[in-house]
């Protein structure tokens, strides 16, 4: 069920979810991701204070009268409590509760700097959980230029553009999906509208323009709902993001990687990791191509493939020194 801050949140809390909306230009799915862990804090802080009834699921625990006097009962050690409420009852794992750790401190930090409610952030000193990161998986370079030969059928042309872009741009599927066929430019750029509705250009190789004038000698013009969408289904409606998610996962499970964890976000990461590994992208230039905020962000598609691991250890310059035999 969608959630609206507006409806459920007290006071307090809107204050802060507005801000971080209207100000900070957050996305409406970021604003609802932090009500939804904030609102998970406010029932877990409910329940501690004795303010819920016997019996009460904590879903259905209301959060719209939590005022400040109530987030003055805040302290640390509640805080660690409420980290570890998280790992074993409600069985969330470790980048789950860093987000949600993260949602947590922003919240008091601005009632506490922005707003002057409180005197001191009781949860300054939170520690985030250790967030182990996994390496991004993706297609080899074999792999992709498998699955752009498998693309067929009537919409071939819009299909091979959309895994084009996904491969050679790196964007995200929500991106893909809000492309308007006046985003790509004569002088070879696309205009992308990423996370928090920011803008960037991305240059276009030949490849992404060769697949993208084929498409655009196909694309349906008459009937067609949004005029402006590039991407147009067979209903003559934009691509929605599941439609597009219904599109890739076809052509995965046409070259058999359907069930080794691939997706949508995995061409991304495929982009990424060819254009860093491959083409000796600069990890600073890699980070404005993809849209990210923070460096550290990028730093995931640094790691070192197994075949360069392997070529390191055999440029080693002891690789091929033999024991001596004795005589």
């Amino acid at each position: 069920m969608a959630v609206d801050f507006r409806d459920e949140a007290p006071a307090i809390l809107k204050d802060y979810l507005i801000y971080k909306q209207t100000i900070k230009n957050m996305s409406k799915k970021t604003i609802d991701e932090y009500f939804i862990d904030l609102r998970t804090f406010f029932r877990f802080l409910k329940v501690k204070r004795g303010l819920v009834p016997d019996g009460t699921e904590f879903d259905e625990i209301k959060i719209d009268d939590v005022d400040l006097d109530l987030i003055k009962t805040v302290n640390l050690e509640l805080a660690y409590d409420y980290m570890n409420f998280l790992y074993r009852d409600r069985n969330n794992k470790s980048a789950s509760r860093a987000r949600k750790c993260s949602s947590l401190k922003g919240f008091f930090k601005y009632i506490t700097n922005n707003k002057h409610l409180l005197d001191t952030n009781p949860v300054e000193q939170l520690e985030s959980p250790k967030n182990k990161k996994a390496l991004p998986k993706y297609l080899t370079l074999e792999q992709s230029i498998e699955l752009l030969n498998a693309v067929d059928g009537n919409n071939k042309q819009r299909d091979y553009c959309i895994l084009t872009l996904f491969l050679n741009c790196g964007l995200r599927v929500s991106e893909m999906a809000g492309l308007n066929y006046n985003d790509i430019h004569s002088d070879g750029t696309m205009r992308v509208v990423g996370k928090g509705n920011k803008e960037r250009i991305v240059y276009l190789n030949s490849a992404c323009i060769d697949a993208y004038n084929e498409y655009m000698k196909v694309r349906p013009i008459d009937e067609v709902k949004d005029k402006k969408a590039l991407f147009i289904s067979r209903n003559h409606r934009r691509m929605s993001v599941k439609t597009i998610q219904a599109m890739v996962y076809k052509y995965l499970e046409k070259i058999g990687l359907d069930s080794q964890g691939y997706s949508c976000h995995k061409l991304r990461h495929t982009a990424a990791t060819l254009m860093y590994q491959q083409g000796g992208v600069d990890v600073r230039v890699l980070k404005e191509v993809l849209g990210h905020e923070n460096l550290g962000t990028t730093e995931i598609y640094t790691h070192l493939s197994s075949e360069q691991m392997k070529n390191a250890a055999d440029s080693n310059p002891l690789a091929k020194i033999k024991p001596k035999k004795k005589v």
